[in-house]
């Protein structure tokens, strides 16, 4: 009997599963609840969608933050230089940016997803939109039924579960997933937000709110242990902080946020404390005969400039020819350790990834294959692999995805 292969989830892992196994002449389904395909792809890079990174294969797992040798195989097998390839013979134009982040010429995701959709087309894969599966059983014959909640039901020799994670509930990925993988006996790392925002217990970074500050440092630090550190962009919002690289640090918070954590930032990183003393001492030099509070807008936002001073303990009014070594000290301290306390994480649907998922002992790395059910395969974000931001969680979902298509 021919193989008929159910692939539920049309995003990214989902569409280059289906595909994948389509070019291998099998009989491809893909289930997808929404009214259309890659629904949380349209929105990934702000809507020009991040494709991959173009670095080289042993990079790619470096930016891997959980279980990133459970992905060697995967990355191998098909790797970021293959999708781009798998891309432009859709018609899909690419370019290389800083970071050697990869995007559509375009810089329209829709044109990315139109170039899967072609991809699938001519694999002759049956594509079926607004189909929302409750519920997945092991028949006695080893078959899979999958039962719709429009009653219907339907069976399977094999199926490829791409449901994803948690967040961005919008676009679908509300963790079916996770309820099919545990019905059919395999355990779930419960899901936590992932590349997502931090809120912060101290009430001035409301005074900054949409202020976004580029060439900063961040680290993180649990009982004086160093977990993360990292320069790039962030803002600062009406609660607490985002961007870039506050994105990324979340990945590595999230194993310790039932701890005290503290967060650092340094606004000039590129100079020491004694250099930034020598700028200091010049600025305050040509600003001599005037107010703390309007001589610092050479090395400052504006914005930046209040909660600075106050965090230094200075008075602002007080004129610069008055202020001492010790409060010139404090306000270097103020610019290079900006302190934050971390609170907690924004809601699981603002996070870009999901961490967690199932569990990865229980899948074979070599083909996304379930250990414990046989003809059950999982790609993408659904399983218990997160990286960081760049294209780096795209990719683990088209080489999982293929080697699930390749093997099943």
């Amino acid at each position: 009997m021919e193989d008929k292969i159910a692939v539920i989830g049309g995003g990214p892992a989902g569409m280059i599963a289906a595909g994948t196994a389509g070019s291998r002449k099998k009989n491809v389904v893909l289930f997808e609840k929404n009214e259309k395909l890659g629904k949380k792809l349209y929105i990934t890079g702000k809507g020009r969608c991040n494709i991959t990174n173009l670095c080289d294969i042993e990079e790619l797992l470096n930016n891997v933050v959980v279980n990133k040798k459970f992905l060697y195989s995967a990355f191998y097998t098909f790797t970021n230089n293959d999708i781009i390839d798998l891309l432009n013979k859709y018609g899909l134009e690419t370019k290389v940016e800083r970071g050697n982040r990869v995007f559509p010429k375009s810089n329209k995701s829709s044109d990315v997803i139109k170039a899967l959709n072609k991809y699938l087309i001519d694999n002759n894969v049956t594509i079926r939109l607004n189909k929302k599966i409750s519920d997945i059983k092991k028949t006695t014959s080893g078959m899979f039924n999958l039962q719709f909640e429009d009653g219907s039901q339907e069976n399977f020799n094999k199926i490829i579960i791409t449901t994803g994670g948690k967040s961005y509930e919008q676009t679908g990925s509300t963790g079916d997933g996770y309820n099919f993988a545990e019905s059919l006996g395999h355990k779930i790392i419960k899901p936590k937000p992932a590349l997502v925002p931090c809120e912060v217990e101290e009430a001035w970074v409301k005074e900054l709110q949409g202020l976004s500050l580029k060439n900063v440092s961040i680290s993180a630090y649990v009982k004086n242990k160093k977990i993360f550190e990292d320069f790039g962009e962030m803002l600062f919002t009406h609660f607490g902080i985002s961007g870039p690289v506050v994105l990324s640090m979340s990945n590595y918070i999230n194993k310790h946020i039932n701890e005290n954590i503290k967060i650092y930032i340094d606004l000039k990183p590129a100079l020491s404390h004694e250099k930034l003393e020598k700028r200091i001492l010049r600025d305050f030099e040509q600003f001599s005969r005037k107010q703390l509070k309007n001589s610092l807008n050479n090395l400052l936002p504006k914005a930046l400039i209040p909660v600075i001073i106050r965090l230094s303990k200075i008075d602002e009014d007080k004129f610069i020819n008055q202020i001492t070594k010790e409060e010139r000290n404090n306000l270097i301290e103020a610019l290079k350790k900006l302190e934050l306390t971390f609170s907690k994480f924004r809601p699981i649907n603002e996070a870009i990834v999901t961490s967690g998922g199932i569990i990865i002992k229980e899948i074979d790395p070599s083909t996304m294959e379930s250990k414990h059910v046989k003809g059950l395969f999982f790609a993408g974000e659904v399983i218990d692999v997160d990286a960081l931001t760049g294209g780096f969680n795209l990719q683990i979902a088209y080489s999982t995805g293929y080697l699930a298509g390749i093997n099943c």
